[in-house]
This record gives structure tokens, sequence and C-alpha cells, in this order.
């Protein structure tokens, strides 16, 4: 198989085993893994999850019109249970992927990060170690609870996921102490040749898509907060108003269509955030993979194959998700096929990252 060339001022910046590949790697890496385990989250749990909740709120309704303050105090426990198990994992799968972005930012800034090499490379190491160990401990904060924690309130899993957040701002506030450096003229280690941005079809394909894609989620932020944003704000105290006032008249027809449209409001909502925030973040994304594609080892088609299969699921994840309400489970199958595309492109560009390391390290070792 033909593979792209590689310049020696490409492998001088991408020396074996150093900090950038490092963070390369493990950047690409965070990110599918977040993404993957976003994608599991949304089929098996989500919308379980939604519909447990708003079946725990009719019971509450229900209970305060009986007047059983006790059952109306085990369901609201209830309904917080389920808020923390959502609200954990989607924390998890957000904080993977955003580490994954942050190396990805720092393996671009290694170039200008006057620091040693073995520095930066253990810096790189713990970067990726608390990018794993933080979801894993916001996720365990649900099923780990207080159980065995001499706190009050914090349980071991938020002690494992503040002192992995703890690291990254460590590490990030040592990075910036290199960049400052540099910019003092204290260079005391070079990186190599500062890598130049990428002009190929793949890079610029990239970057033009990732900016287009960022622009139409600002364009959407903006029409949602002009919009729909204020009148979801009066709709939800006009339901919880109307909720109060059928509980008090103990119409059990009135709680259920009060909690049902509060139940649509807030899915109404959802959709909105997460098509807004997912565009922009593929954007980002595909923005950052854009200087990435030097490194990414594979013959010119195989790139060209993955960048469009990235933009396309980019594309379809956030409409399809917008327009569950309207589609249904169909549009939700559909939007979880985007974000398996983006997935199989990441995977497929991480692939071509380890080939260049290996061709790399044969090339150090004076092996043709």
């Amino acid at each position: 198989m033909v593979t792209t060339a590689v310049s020696k001022s490409a492998f001088s910046a991408f020396a074996p085993m150093s900090a950038q590949r490092l963070l390369v790697f493990g950047g690409i890496a965070l990110i599918a893994g977040g993404m993957l385990f976003g994608d599991i989250f949304a089929v098996f749990v989500l919308h379980q999850n939604g519909g447990r909740t708003g079946e725990t709120l009719l019971a509450a309704a229900q209970a305060a019109a009986a007047g059983d303050s006790t059952a109306v105090g085990d369901a609201f426990q209830r309904v917080g249970g389920l808020l923390e198990d959502r609200g954990t994992k989607v924390d998890a799968h957000v904080h993977m992927t955003d580490a994954g972005y942050l190396a990805l930012l720092l393996a671009l800034l290694q170039p200008w990060v006057a620091l040693s090499g073995v520095l930066r490379k253990r810096l790189a190491k713990l970067f990726i170690a608390g990018g794993v160990l933080l979801p894993v401990g916001i996720f365990s904060i649900h099923y780990v609870g207080l159980a065995g924690s001499p706190f009050a309130v914090i349980g071991w899993a938020s002690v494992l996921a503040d002192s992995a957040g703890a690291l990254l701002i460590i590490v990030l506030v040592v990075e910036g102490w290199g960049v400052w450096k540099q910019f003092r003229g204290n260079r005391t280690d070079s990186p190599g040749k500062d890598a130049a941005l990428d002009s190929s079809w793949e890079g610029r394909t990239l970057l033009s898509g990732g900016t287009i894609l960022i622009l139409l989620g600002f364009l959407f932020g903006a029409w949602y907060a002009a919009m729909d944003l204020y009148p979801h704000e009066a709709k939800e105290i006009s339901v919880l108003q109307s909720l109060a006032d059928q509980s008090a008249a103990k119409n059990s027809s009135g709680i259920e269509q009060s909690v049902n449209s509060y139940g649509m409001l807030a899915a109404e909502r959802a959709v909105s955030i997460a098509a807004h925030s997912h565009i922009i973040e593929f954007g980002l994304l595909a923005i950052l993979l854009a200087f990435v594609q030097p490194y990414v080892y594979l013959t010119n088609i195989w790139k060209r194959r993955w960048v469009i299969v990235l933009l396309i699921g980019s594309v379809v994840l956030p409409v399809f998700v917008l327009l569950e309400l309207k589609l249904g489970l169909i549009a939700g199958g559909i939007a979880d096929i985007g974000g398996l595309l983006v997935l199989i492109a990441l995977a497929g560009m991480l692939v071509g990252v380890v080939r260049y390391g290996g061709s790399q390290d044969f090339s150090s070792a004076g092996v043709q």
C-alpha cells in the first residue's frame, strides 16, 4: 500500500514517544471514548431515564393530591436519584471528550512550550491520566455515593474526580508557564521545527467545514435565544403553576396533563441545547483535526474518506437530534448513526497516527 509522504521536519516535530505524539494519540482516543460512551448512554439510558423521571414526578403530584407527604418525599428522592444518574453520565461523556480537545490543543502548542522534552512528556502522561480518571470518577459518583467516605457530603468518587481535575489544572498551568518562558526567550529544549498548517485537501476541508459548523451552531443558538428561550421559561412557570393547582384540586387527569406538558417542554429544551452544543463541538473537532492531518499516515484516498465520513456524521447527528420530537425514535436512531460515523472516522485517523509513529520509529532506527 502506498502511503502519504512524511517530511523530515514533520518527523522532528513528532519525535518518537514525544509529548506531542502522546497528546495527539491520547486526545483522539479520549474523544473517541467519550463519543462511544455518549452513544451507548443515549441508546440504553437516556430515554429510559427520562420516562422513569416523568412517571416518578407524576406519582409525586398524585401523592400530593392525596395528602400523602411521605410518598411525596419518597417520590422526589427517587427523582433526585434519577437526575443524578443521568447527570453524572452526561458529565462523564462531556468531560472525557473535552479532555480530548484540550489534549489536541496542547499537542499543537508543544513547539512553543519552553520546557525540557522529559518534563513535557511527563506532563503529557499526567494529562492523559487525568483525562481518563476525571470521567471515571464522575461516572462512579452515583454508584459509590458516600459509602466509606470520611467526609459528610463528598464521596470517594467525587474525591477522585476532583483530584483528577486538579491534576489537569496543574498540567495546564505548567504548560502555560512553558509558553511564557518561550516568549521570554528562555527555551531550554527545542522540540524541532514548528509544524506548518497542513495545506492538503484534507486540512483545508476540515478547516472550512469546521468553521461552517461552528458558524451554524452560533446562528442556531442565537435563533433559539431570540425565539424560544424566554417563551420556554415562561411556559415552564405556567406548567409548574398548573401542576400545583391541579394537585390542590385533586384533579388526576389535570395532574397527568401538566406532567406530560412539563416533560414535552423539557424535551424541547434538551434537543435544542444538544443540537446547538454538538454542532459547535464537532466544528471545533474538525478544526483541531485539520492540524493533525500531517500525522495521519494513510493513503490520500483513505484520509479523504475519513474526513468526509466525519463531516457527514457531524451534520447528521445534530440535525436529527433536533428532529427527534417530530420523527420520534427514527430520528434518534439516525442521530446515533451520525455519532457512529464520527466515531468510525476518529478510529480511522487514530490508526493513521499509530502507523505514523511506527514508521517514524523505524526511520529513527535506520530501518528503510
